[in-house]
């Protein structure tokens, strides 16, 4: 019948239309993989041509900053990271200065499937600021915790402040990690708690999202990270020449309005 046939034709319409959805949605996601991964080896690039003497200096002035900072004075509750022996900012002195200064420390373990395992930020000693010195290093000679220890992992609502690291950052909060998504995945954790509340889950305004970079890691202003939905963005930027301050109600890529304050010396 006709009724029948209009029918089918709509079906085979809305059909189309979807199938159209997601080939848009996924041409753009490749779009995105492949702008992000063009961008990775640009900054790799620009960071590997740094000396261990730049890399140390700048390091150092960053963290000058942020032990000023006022998320970070107050933190009681901190999770760093551990980094790489070279071309990383070097985050030994941060370490070593938040243990002393009597905050609770989590840095990062990924355990050794590094393409399933999410990552945890596990407790640190409390007694002993240079504990990475005796630890066993992983795929990236990164310390983690050896497997005698005793893990506490952070939980949501634990952590106050976050110390982000990453290969890239623009000045509206973007972030470019190496690719692997630990660290969106884990602020998601940490941010909503489903085991707490079933139905809704509850939601928590921390941990401060507080990014650190070298200056070649840093885009100029008129560049932007390509982000997708699953992508968080920083609260704080902090270079060795400024500290950005980012003002949106949501720290999700999805924030369509975001302001930034710059402070320099």
């Amino acid at each position: 019948t006709r009724t029948a046939a209009r029918t089918r034709t709509r079906r085979r319409t809305m059909s189309l239309t979807s199938s159209n959805d997601n080939d848009d949605k996924n041409n753009d996601k490749s779009d995105i993989y492949g702008q992000k991964q063009a961008l990775r080896k640009e900054i790799r690039a620009k960071v590997k041509s740094m000396t261990s003497d730049e890399i140390n200096s700048q390091s150092q002035l960053v963290w000058d900053r942020v032990v000023a900072l006022p998320s970070y004075q107050e933190a009681k509750t901190i999770g760093l990271f551990l980094s790489m022996p070279k071309n990383e900012i070097q985050t030994n002195s941060i370490v070593q200065h938040a243990i002393q200064q009597g905050k609770l420390v989590h840095v990062p373990e990924v355990g050794a499937n590094f393409e399933q395992a999410d990552m945890e930020l596990i407790q640190c000693p409390t007694s002993n600021p240079t504990f990475f010195e005796d630890w066993p290093t992983n795929k990236w000679n990164i310390p983690e915790p050896p497997l005698d220890y005793k893990r506490i992992p952070a939980r949501p609502g634990d952590l106050d402040l976050l110390i982000v690291p990453g290969l890239a950052f623009d000045r509206e909060g973007g972030r470019l990690g190496q690719g692997k998504g630990y660290y969106d995945r884990f602020i998601a954790r940490m941010r909503h708690n489903e085991e707490e509340e079933k139905e809704e889950g509850i939601s928590y305004d921390k941990p401060t999202l507080v990014a650190v970079c070298m200056e070649p890691q840093l885009l100029d202003p008129d560049r932007r990270i390509p982000t997708t939905e699953l992508d968080y963005r920083m609260e704080m930027i902090v270079t060795p020449q400024e500290t950005i301050h980012v003002s949106t109600t949501d720290s999700s890529s999805t924030t369509t309005t975001t302001t930034t304050t710059t402070t320099t010396t």
